[in-house]
């Protein structure tokens, strides 16, 4: 936060809930004044100046001064005989200045602000006013203002008091204090303020109160928040190039009539940002109104980017934008309501008929990936554009939940290959023709443990298994489980033959905490008994191993699915882990359910999370404070890592707290249900948990350098491996299907219009070096262009973010991708089809355009080589920085 606001053109900034002992260290320094510097900033061009607030909470008894029944006196809504209900519980009660106390008052008052000014460097002061839930009436407003104008007027006209004091906002008083600094810089007298790195996590406010809890609290929301955000990128990129196309066109009604749900989207997700919101700790009504919120942005994308397909898969053909263009295709996932997980469509393959999928890609590299299309029958077979028969997989459906039963549709997959920003076309057909294509490759089911009641699926050929362990392999990695539990056990790297101990478990800690906190009491302790049905499905895409554990509790709340990609895409080198969590039922009040890696690395208790996926930060393990203070946010990534480079890391598509509490060990917490309040505003539990599905990519590398950069305290950085994986694991591929009404007649001369209608692969974006991200690609006011006669020829945003990540480990991201070269890169030859006619450097909110302000080194330089008609706009971005930019465009004619 630190380093957006920075760049976004804030010069301070104020923070209050920081641990009471860190708190308790800088004031004895006088250093709760200091400049927040990035870690990987040589040259302190993100610093910003912050205070920090030195007492327990930002309310009137604890902001005047260290006395709360001091300060309590001077909360004048509190007197007796007005509208605050809530009195000061130390016993004595605010009283009305009048000319016979204001004496007493005001020295009383003084004493408290001199107290509080010895924490801090300067003579300059800040007194916060106020609390949650006030100055709701006028008679509220004017009873503090008359009282501490009373104060304040009898302080400043004494001279011998030396104090002058005002009624100001935070721009007052950060002007007020630098302007002290510049005076005392010029006498030679300045206070010295330091500098600091990292962040403050984690949060405790009393002794054992650590608010640890809040990471994890109402994770199906947490995952809502994600999905919305992802789509709501991938719309942003949809309208714009819908836009560009339809305006270059002279249509002007699409996609500008979406513009209202485009802005709602982005005020709803925004409004989930709420420090009660994306953390869980609302009450169950107001989650209630997030989540429909939410639903009915994500609906409205969704609707959005099928109509944007339809008209940008026929961008070169007239009448891209009509009606009948723009309502071609359905999205391929939907979801009935705000609280249910989503759900695939099913797609009915007929003979003599094929139905088109178009797979869209948001990232700026090419994507290959095995696709999940859920069909009628296994009788069936997949497409290219070009009409050639795709190798695909189909396997069974199953039920999620705490029986794996069959539905009776089946899952379809095959390899896709996606460009960057772009779309691709598949077709789906029944296979009884085998004019046309090949059937997919029935998959092989393996049964362990399984009961006297289970059938296996019709069509299938099920193996009833007993060996003691089960291996799935593709061309990188082989996969060692349990039998009987169907946990992981090891992890063989193909690369250079080692083994990774990677033993999972699945376990429960009994809390007393609430909504914020989280309160163990006692270690977690497994839940797994032995002899659990495992299912293992395999298959020339993918391998699956899936475990409905045993446990003591006569159902699980947990089932696991592991899996194994083909191929040699980004997919296929790390593991996904999908845990379907349902921690429904009094059987599980006051518990909190994790999983967990114990692996052979040695980490010494130390390992790596990240900040809002933007960098990485060290944590350390520290017998001296209680377990739940171990605890630390991971909204995407935690890594350990051995002496010798060695590491493993846990990629998550939605944010959970996370631990490495003994050596090697890595756990996750995956929801938590709470029956108690935990005393901090919220006045009830959280028990209103949903089915939810939490997935985890994993990741085993090795060092090849055998040289480790920086000290063994400096931060780590992910592998640009690394990134990728996080990356295409939180931007998924969106499919949309044609509807019924586009089938194509399976006839020889298909192919022939197929061809000319230039359905199949399409990028609107060039090659883009695997370090660097498209943050957003935007139209910036949808709204002002909507009906403006004269739109704004800058009306367009661009974020980029050039990655940082660690050298040591593979330098071409697992494939044979390209960086950076020189650290630049010319924007001019960002899009395809359409050409930059002018950029300018903005701030990272698109307000501001004086990049030296911002603190931006030589950002943007405009060369014009000799002979050479072709423009260049060449950034200088180096690693971690996020650059935004305004542009316009033009129609490649």
């Amino acid at each position: 936060m630190a380093y957006l606001l920075q760049r976004m053109g804030f010069k301070n900034m104020l923070i209050q809930r920081t641990h009471y002992e860190v708190k308790k260290a800088l004031a004895l320094e006088q250093n709760l004044e200091f400049i927040w510097r990035q870690s990987w900033d040589s040259e302190n061009s993100s610093d910003i100046f912050c205070h920090m607030m030195p007492f327990y909470s930002y309310d009137v008894p604890h902001t005047c001064g260290p006395e709360p029944a001091v300060c309590c006196q001077f909360d004048y809504w509190r007197m007796p005989g007005h509208g605050s209900f809530s009195r000061c519980p130390w016993g004595f009660n605010p009283v009305e200045t009048t000319a016979d106390n204001v004496r007493e008052r005001a020295t009383k008052l003084l004493d408290q602000y001199r107290k509080k000014s010895t924490l801090y460097k300067s003579n300059t002061l800040l007194v916060p006013l106020g609390d949650d839930f006030r100055y709701g009436s006028l008679e509220e407003a004017e009873l503090q203002f008359r009282n501490y104008q009373a104060l304040f007027d009898y302080i400043n006209s004494r001279s011998e008091l030396k104090s002058q004091i005002q009624f100001g906002t935070l721009e007052d008083y950060f002007s007020a204090l630098r302007d002290e600094v510049e005076h005392d810089h010029n006498r030679h007298e300045a206070p010295r303020f330091p500098s600091l790195s990292g962040d403050f996590f984690t949060y405790a406010d009393r002794v054992q109160h650590y608010w640890s809890g809040y990471y994890v609290s109402r994770p199906f929301y947490k995952a809502i928040d994600r999905v919305l955000e992802e789509s709501l990128r991938a719309a942003d990129i949809l309208f714009f190039l819908s836009h560009s196309y339809c305006q270059a066109n002279d249509y002007q009604s699409f996609p500008l009539s979406f513009s209202k749900q485009l802005v709602a989207a982005r005020r709803n997700l925004a409004l989930f940002q709420h420090h009660d919101g994306v953390t869980g700790t609302a009450r169950d009504h107001v989650v209630v109104d997030y989540g429909t919120r939410m639903h009915k942005s994500l609906s409205e994308l969704q609707s959005f980017m099928a109509a944007s397909v339809g008209a940008l898969s026929n961008r070169n053909s007239t009448g891209i934008c009509d009606a009948d263009q723009i309502s071609l295709f359905e999205p391929e996932q939907t979801r009935s309501r705000h609280d249910i997980l989503a759900s695939k469509k099913l797609v009915e393959a007929v003979n003599g008929k094929a139905i088109k999928v178009v797979l869209f890609n948001s990232l700026e590299e090419n994507l290959e990936q095995v696709i999940t299309i859920l069909v009628n029958t296994p009788a069936t077979c997949v497409l290219d554009s070009d009409w050639a028969s795709v190798s695909s997989q189909v396997s069974p459906d199953w039920t999620q939940g705490t029986n794996y039963l069959v539905t009776g549709m089946h899952r379809l997959q095959w390899q896709a290959s996606i460009p960057p920003m772009g779309f691709q076309t598949y077709f789906i057909t029944s296979s009884e023709n085998k004019t046309f294509c090949n059937q997919a490759v029935l998959a092989n089911l393996k049964i362990f443990n399984a009961g006297k009641d289970f059938i296996c699926p019709p069509s299938y050929v099920c193996s009833f298994e007993t060996q003691k362990t089960i291996r799935i392999s593709n061309k990188h990695q082989t996969l060692t489980f349990s039998s009987r539990s169907g946990m992981l056990q090891d992890l063989k790297s193909h690369k250079d033959g080692s083994h990774t101990n990677l033993v999972e478990d699945l376990c429960l800690y009994s809390s007393e905490g609430g909504a914020y906190l989280f309160l163990p009491q006692g270690q977690a302790t497994s839940i797994i008994d032995s002899d659990g049905l495992v299912l293992v499905t395999e298959g020339p895409m993918m391998h699956e191993v899936s475990s409905i554990p045993n446990t003591p509790y006569g159902h699980t709340p947990v089932t696991r699915r592991a899996r194994l990609f083909a191929g040699d895409s980004v997919q296929s080198l790390s593991v996904e882990m999908e845990y379907h969590v349902e921690l429904l039922g009094n059987a599980f009040n006051n518990k909190e359910i994790i999983t967990r890696f114990k692996t052979d690395i040695n980490s010494e208790k130390v390992f790596y999370s990240d900040l809002n996926g933007f960098q990485t930060i060290r944590r350390e393990t520290y017998d001296k404070i209680p377990l739940q203070g171990n605890y630390y946010p991971m909204p995407l990534l935690a890594f350990l890592q051995d002496p010798d480079g060695r590491r493993f890391s846990v990629h998550s598509r939605q944010a959970v707290g996370v631990a490495s509490l003994k050596n090697g060990y890595l756990e996750m917490m995956l929801d938590r249900r709470l029956t108690r309040d935990d005393g901090r505003g919220l006045e009830q539990g959280v028990v209103d948990n949903h089915p939810t599905n939490v997935v985890f990519h994993l990741l085993i590398e090795s060092n090849i350098t055998y040289l480790l950069t920086g000290s063994s305290s400096a931060p780590r950085l992910p592998s640009l491996l690394s990134h990728r994986v996080g990356a295409q694991l939180n931007y998924p591929v969106h499919a949309f299907l044609g509807k019924p009404e586009q089938l194509f007649h399976m006839k020889a001369e298909t192919k022939n219009l197929i061809a000319n209608l230039k359905v199949g692969s399409v990028s609107f974006i060039s090659s883009f070096p695997c370090d660097l991200h498209l943050v957003s690609l935007k139209i910036l006011r949808p709204l002002s262009i909507l009906g403006a006669v004269t739109p704004k020829k800058l009306q367009f945003g661009l974020l980029l973010q050039r990655r940082g990540w660690d050298p040591s480990y593979c330098r071409k991201g697992g494939t044979n991708c390209k960086t950076v070269a020189n650290g630049s890169f010319n924007l001019f030859d960002l899009l395809t089809g359409l050409t930059i006619s002018e950029i300018r450097n903005t701030s990272l909110n698109f307000l501001h355009e004086d990049a030296l302000a911002l603190g931006y080194i030589e950002q943007l330089h405009r060369k014009q080589t000799a002979g050479i008609s072709k423009r260049k706009v060449v950034i200088n971005l180096k690693p971690m920085e996020i650059q935004a930019f305004k542009f316009a465009v033009e129609l490649v004619r």
